[in-house]
């Protein structure tokens, strides 16, 4: 069982950045897809971006591509992401994800983190 702990989030202004991180330990971590999920009050919880095991495919929403970056550090055990631009609606609870396998497209994400708050101000 993999541990996921996320950091990073905060209160930013329109058009400001955050960086989050996600910690893994427990399982290997090179060996699976990760992704950032996010949830805003009284929405569901909706896919991010995503990174495959060894970092070289990324996929992103369309809602931010071009403004955030996901990207790992297998070494760390620590996936990351950039998030630039911020716009009020990516307000919501930040979560990190575990796929199960290697690759796009992940059949499931098994083990997630507790959260992490971002809140962008108008």
């Amino acid at each position: 069982q993999v541990q996921l702990v996320e950091s990073g989030g905060g209160l930013v202004q329109a058009g400001g950045s955050l960086r989050l991180s996600c910690a893994a330990s427990g399982r290997t971590f090179s060996s699976y897809a990760m992704g950032w999920f996010r949830q805003a009050p009284g929405k569901e919880r909706e896919f991010v971006a995503g990174i495959n095991w060894s970092g070289g495919n990324t996929y992103y929403a369309d809602s931010v591509k071009g403004r955030f970056t996901i990207s790992r550090d297998n070494a760390k055990n620590t996936v990351y992401l950039q998030m630039n631009s911020l716009k009020p609606e990516d307000t919501a609870v930040y979560y990190c994800a575990v796929g199960s396998s290697p690759n796009f497209p992940v059949g499931d994400f098994g083990s997630w983190g507790q959260g992490t708050q971002v809140t962008v101000s108008s």
